[in-house]
């Protein structure tokens, strides 16, 4: 069958597009109002249009529009950002990033795409937006607004971990079909969950340079350097970023699945020695035999949620306290593996470690996209073997 054209709206650096090309679906326009995440975009997907402005223009409105009905684009990804929603944030309905939604919508009803795939944080679910003074919660404005056309799928909350990305990472995500085609489109069958020791267990263990420099590095890792050289004949991102002395001292003494909050002397302390109060999921180990917790924006700083590499077990300190290796977040490289982009995933040179960690923490897992467009696509080519079976067997 021929393939589907795509449009993508909020498109960050194209994250959620990695195999969508090989999959069946062509994005042929995407819209991403900052510049730096554009060039990204421009650089991953050079025949792509990238429209670099505001969507809340008219005018940017008019643009997409216009451009998707001239290529018949029939297919629309659209991922607002979701900053406004969160269950740190106050989910103020008035939030001007939550009111995102509402531009989506209303270029989705003038291109009128065969199929559509919106997706947000699932507090989503649970967050108001004010349409013309009157607030009301996003799924249900979805559904007044697109529900005369389209069909939904029946499941909206979706983990990653279920779709070959070994990270627990929920996202509602509507599934939504023009009521002309014969297909609705369907959440696919789960597939067999990747833990990190099956993603990550066997890649060479690197140690942080710690930011009181160099040679207090190599008093705390003597084999610093070695183990570098050998980190950086993997991947030139197999390397992590610098942390306080301090920090990777409390993790050296945290084991797989832990907080340092819980360790009885080597806990995370002020410049004063008093215990930091913190969230219990900071300064906090991955586990092995689970898939990745959340990755975030922040996900270079050990005191940030659940970000610490899980560490393996290397015997005991002059006082008698376990040690664990890898007392660092994880590289970019292994990022790229627990996000499930490519390994050779075509990075810009003048992009920024700070910047490409931060796209990744934005993004959605493409080879949880992969597998719902591989269901759409799949039935898309049944259904045309079927109707060209029916026109065989008519004759």
């Amino acid at each position: 069958m021929n393939k589907l054209k795509g449009l993508s709206l909020f498109s960050n650096v194209g994250i959620a597009e990695t195999y969508l090309k090989e999959t069946g679906i062509d994005i042929l326009i995407a819209n991403e109002i900052d510049e730096t995440r554009a060039k990204f975009y421009k650089h991953l997907y050079p025949e792509c249009e990238v429209i670099n402005d505001d969507i809340t223009k008219d005018e940017i409105q008019e643009l997409i529009v216009k451009k998707s009905k001239k290529l018949g684009i029939d297919f629309i990804i659209a991922t607002p950002p979701c900053q406004g929603m969160s269950l740190a944030g106050k989910m103020d309905p008035t939030d001007k990033r939550n009111q995102l939604i509402y531009y989506a919508i209303e270029i989705i009803k003038k291109i009128k795409p065969k199929y559509i795939l919106l997706e947000n944080v699932p507090q989503a679910l649970k967050t108001k937006i004010n349409i013309d003074g009157n607030e009301i919660l996003i799924p249900e404005y979805i559904h007044r607004e697109l529900e005369k056309n389209y069909n939904f799928a029946e499941e909206s909350i979706i983990s990653a971990m279920d779709y070959d990305v070994p990270q627990m990472r929920k996202r509602n995500i509507f599934l939504i079909s023009r009521k002309d085609m014969k297909y609705i489109w369907q959440v696919p069958p789960k597939k067999k969950i990747i833990t990190l020791r099956e993603a990550i267990y066997d890649i060479p263990s690197v140690d942080p340079l710690l930011k009181e420099g160099l040679e207090e590095t190599l008093k705390l890792f003597p084999d610093y350097d070695l183990k570098r050289k050998e980190a950086l004949k993997i991947s030139k991102f197999h390397h992590p970023p610098i942390h306080s002395k301090k920090h990777v001292i409390s993790m050296m003494h945290t084991p797989s699945g832990d907080t340092a909050f819980n360790n009885k002397k080597y806990f995370p302390k002020k410049d004063n020695g008093d215990k930091v109060n913190g969230h219990y999921n900071t300064y906090r180990r991955f586990e092995w035999d689970k898939p990745a917790r959340t990755i975030t924006q922040n996900n270079g700083v050990i005191s940030s949620l659940c970000c610490v590499h899980p560490g393996k077990y290397i015997g005991k300190d002059k006082e008698g306290y376990d040690l664990y290796s890898d007392a660092r977040v994880l590289t970019i490289y292994e990022l790229l593996i627990v996000f499930s982009l490519p390994t050779n995933w075509d990075i810009p040179d003048w992009a920024s470690d700070n910047l490409i960690r931060k796209v990744i923490g934005e993004g959605i897992p493409p080879k949880l996209v992969q597998n719902l467009a591989k269901e759409l696509i799949k039935n898309l080519s049944w259904e045309k073997i079927s109707q060209l079976l029916l026109i065989i067997f008519r004759k």
